[in-house]
């Protein structure tokens, strides 16, 4: 499967900055990058945006990811793995994310329990973490970008603008 376009946010000027702002302000707040990690990824499942996940040890070590739950977090609920804190959220991103023909998708007893164990602040992080990693779905499903290669180590990850021709990074 090829692309139909580039990913919409290099396409459109000034889209990126402000999308890279959210993400920033979002991952600034006090809510672990492991927690935002195991969203995003759930996220990601339910929306049928492949992911391509470390399935060896040696494939964990070279990624340079330390978390080995990540291929457990589709079936989390069967998981004893996760904190109760990990769960109240991975609870309310399905809730969030699986919103259509729902009257109340986000329970008060699914809100209840990520109040729980989560600041208003970091919630409130958490609640715009599920809405971006919606919005990244979505564009990424409809233009048929790649499959992401989940590597959560800096010095692994390939920022998007690379991902450019050449000649539309010079403009």
């Amino acid at each position: 499967m090829s692309p139909r376009m580039p990913n919409p946010s290099l396409v459109v000027p000034d889209v990126l900055p402000p999308m890279r702002a959210l993400v920033k302000a979002v991952n600034s707040v006090d809510v672990p990058l492991q927690t935002l990690v195991l969203v995003h990824l759930r996220v990601s499942q339910i929306n049928g945006r492949t992911v391509e996940l470390p399935k060896k040890q040696r494939e964990f070590e070279e990624a340079g990811e330390e978390d080995h739950r990540l291929p457990l977090v589709e079936r989390w609920r069967e998981q004893t793995c996760f904190t109760d804190a990990e769960r109240s959220v991975l609870a309310l991103a399905e809730a969030a994310t699986r919103i259509d023909g729902r009257e109340d998708p986000v329970s008060d007893e699914v809100w209840e329990e990520a109040a729980k164990h989560w600041s208003e602040v970091q919630l409130a992080a958490v609640v715009l973490h599920i809405g971006l990693v919606n919005l990244w779905n979505r564009v990424n499903v409809v233009t048929k970008q790649e499959p992401v290669d989940w590597r959560i180590n800096p010095k692994k990850w390939t920022p998007m603008t690379s991902r450019l021709p050449a000649a539309q990074q010079a403009q």
